[in-house]
This record gives structure tokens, C-alpha cells and sequence, in this order.
């Protein structure tokens, strides 16, 4: 069940999606500013979390620091009828961080798409090996990342955008 947001969990929002502080209680300083309880924030959380609105909570990794330079779409040509026990089994694994199915064309015909991210071009071949073992498929290709262009999390409720205007719902007129 999907509900409009309150202002407050607005705010909420916007401060935890940026960088939360490495310290023994991270959500005081939010708490603090949004003039509630460190409890009170926790509350709020659980609650977006189990109502759906927010679907995870977690450290994000700058694969590239890290050391995983190597990232490969793997495209996939299956028959109709195998792309859903497909997807889910690709889905599965933790190495696939994006899967997705698409529409083929005549001249690109393949129809599930799987992205992983590996220290190496080698490591993506052999997973992506594994991988068509695992769902019977071996007609696939790897598209490797030449350039990184753009890596940014997604933001919601940046102020004076036409989200932030809007999201009560309905039209702006």
C-alpha cells in the first residue's frame, strides 16, 4: 500500500541518503536535526522498511577503490518461455548486482540482460560461464565497461527540484 509521505519523513529521507557518520550512534546527529528522538528516528526507519518505502539500508562500495575494475553486461538470446526461471536463477547469484529482461530485435536479439563487476575481464568470462551453466544457456555475450562515465546513487526529495515540488502526487499545474 503506497501513501504519501509526511514532511517529516521527506526530511528523513533526504538526510539518510547521504554519507551517515562512522561514529557509536550515527542517527543522533539526524535525530538532532530533525528534533526528534534517536528512538523515534529508528521508528520511523523500521516502519519506511516494512511498508516498503525504503527497501534496504546499507554501506554502498566504490568497487573501483576497492579493486573490482573489470564489469561486464552479459546478454543473454533465450526462448520466451525460459526468461523468468532465468531471471530469478541469475538474480540468485551475488554476483549479479542488475538483471533485467528486454525486448529483442532482429538485429539484437538477446532478451535478458545480467551485469556483474569482477577484479578482472578473466573473472567475468569464467563467471559468466557458471552462469550459463546455471541456467542451461550459452548463447551469450560479455559487453565490458571501457569508461566509467557516471556513478551516482540515486537521490530523492532534492529540494527545489520538481520531485521535491510534487510529491504529494497529482499533477503541477
Amino acid at each position: 500500500m503506497s501513501r504519501p509521505l509526511t514532511p517529516l519523513e521527506i526530511e528523513l529521507v533526504r538526510m539518510l541518503q547521504g554519507d551517515i557518520p562512522l561514529v557509536s550512534r550515527p542517527f543522533l546527529p539526524v535525530a538532532q536535526k530533525l528534533g526528534i528522538s534517536e528512538k523515534e528516528v529508528l521508528g520511523h526507519i523500521q516502519r519506511l522498511q516494512r511498508e516498503g518505502i525504503i527497501r534496504r539500508f546499507g554501506a554502498a562500495l566504490r568497487h573501483r577503490e576497492a579493486g573490482i575494475t573489470a564489469n561486464a553486461m552479459i546478454v543473454w538470446q533465450l526462448p520466451r518461455e525460459k526468461l523468468a526461471a532465468a531471471g530469478e536463477k541469475l538474480a540468485s547469484f551475488p554476483e549479479v548486482t542488475h538483471c533485467y529482461q528486454r525486448r529483442p530485435h532482429p538485429q539484437w536479439p538477446y532478451n535478458l540482460y545480467a551485469v556483474v563487476h569482477c577484479r578482472t575481464r578473466e573473472a567475468c568470462r569464467t563467471l559468466a560461464a557458471r552462469l550459463a551453466a546455471a541456467i542451461g544457456c550459452n548463447n551469450y555475450r560479455l559487453l565490458f565497461s571501457t569508461d566509467e562515465l557516471k556513478k551516482e546513487s540515486m537521490r530523492y526529495f532534492i529540494q527545489g527540484t520538481f520531485e521535491d515540488e510534487s510529491w504529494q502526487g497529482g499533477e503541477k499545474r
